[in-house]
């Protein structure tokens, strides 16, 4: 009975340890974004609240070279996603998932380039873009969004596909292999590590706990949508544009069109509460209980993230029960396949071609 007791003190010390490490990191996040908001404010108060509004959307989001704009309702959720789809129906289904703070576009290279020998479907994911946003955060845990995957599966008509993810995408994505391997012929991540490589490493690394502050700022209601906005959302052009966290001048930078499509659609109403939820349950729901990866996995790295670690890259190796290729690309930065899509297009087909010679052998 004392050990029993003794167990259970244990972990609830660990529990509150845990907690009262995630909000008080969140606090500190807090006062740093309060700070360079009141900064912003005493160089320039006009330009701090300027934004301009945009209702009509760019012409690179009706590109008919990138697909054809679908919508499909799930049953059970009653959720309407969008997606763009290229490539003849009846291919084997190629599925891929965007990343934070990204949507569908953020796919438009490979969507060009597979279409040939897949059926592409680049998903706009729950709260994001065209995609119903539930109000409710609690709407927004790992539980439903692994769900939507399977969901949107079957209601496209396919009982697999090869599942592609960067970012958070990535993260969805391996859970999704984890959960259902059966739907997941071959998997590929794009700068995201296993996750539960993620949770070990950011405890023990502090590097990696500040690189990953904005996770426990995003706890925070409001505050951090409204950051976005300020000077015309001028955080989000950054992420792109700026030389600790963009795409560097060896890569294939973002045109002024393409940062207006991304302006666009997350300068409309309550468009940024959606993507911000997906990240405030994350703490309730790692760690995993269940870890191995069974199928085929490629992994990509640009080596210049600034969100990421590269050391996690390497240590995802052992979770992966199957055929494993990690590719790390040394002048690439966190946003990989835009950053670099011709090599990332060839590392793909090259993997996918390997895969195809190995099951005939």
């Amino acid at each position: 009975v004392r050990s029993a007791r003794g167990c259970l003190l244990l972990t609830c010390a660990r529990a509150l340890l845990f907690w009262a490490l995630v909000y008080s990191y969140c606090a500190v996040c807090a006062c740093i974004e309060l700070l360079k908001l009141l900064w912003s404010i005493g160089r320039s108060p006009g330009k701090t609240f300027q934004r301009i509004v945009r209702e009509n959307p760019p012409a690179c989001l009706s590109d008919p070279s990138l697909g054809t704009h679908c919508y499909v309702r799930i049953k059970d959720s009653g959720l309407r996603f969008h997606y763009v789809a290229a490539g003849e129906r009846g291919k084997p289904l190629m599925l891929l998932l965007h990343g934070f703070p990204e949507f569908w576009y953020s796919w438009r290279h490979q969507l060009r380039e597979f279409k040939s020998e897949y059926r592409v479907v680049a998903l706009d994911l729950r709260g994001y873009g065209e995609t119903d946003a539930p109000s409710h955060q609690e709407n927004y845990k790992l539980d439903c969004l692994i769900t939507d995957i399977k969901d949107i599966l079957e209601s496209l008509g396919y009982n697999k596909c090869m599942l592609i993810g960067h970012d958070w995408g990535g993260m969805i994505a391996w859970l999704v292999a984890i959960c259902y391997p059966e739907m997941v012929t071959k998997l590929i991540v794009v700068n995201f590590p296993h996750p539960s490589v993620f949770t070990e490493y950011i405890l023990r690394h502090p590097s990696q706990l500040i690189k990953s502050g904005y996770y426990f700022f995003f706890q925070m209601p409001w505050f951090p949508e409204f950051m976005f906005t300020v000077n015309d959302f001028k955080v989000l052009k950054n992420l792109f544009t700026s030389r600790t966290t963009g795409i560097g001048r060896k890569g294939c930078r973002l045109t002024a069109e393409d940062i207006e499509a991304y302006l666009y659609i997350f300068s409309q109403p309550g468009a940024l509460t959606g993507p911000i939820n997906h990240y405030r349950n994350i703490f309730s729901c790692l760690p995993l209980q269940h870890h191995e990866v069974t199928m085929p996995t490629l992994l990509l790295w640009g080596e210049r993230d600034a969100f990421m670690e590269v050391e996690m890259a390497e240590t995802t190796r052992i979770y992966v029960k199957n055929h494993f290729r990690l590719t790390i690309l040394s002048e690439a930065s966190h946003w990989l396949q835009q950053d670099q899509p011709d090599i990332v297009n060839k590392l793909i087909w090259t993997f996918l071609k390997e895969e195809t010679i190995r099951k005939r052998e």
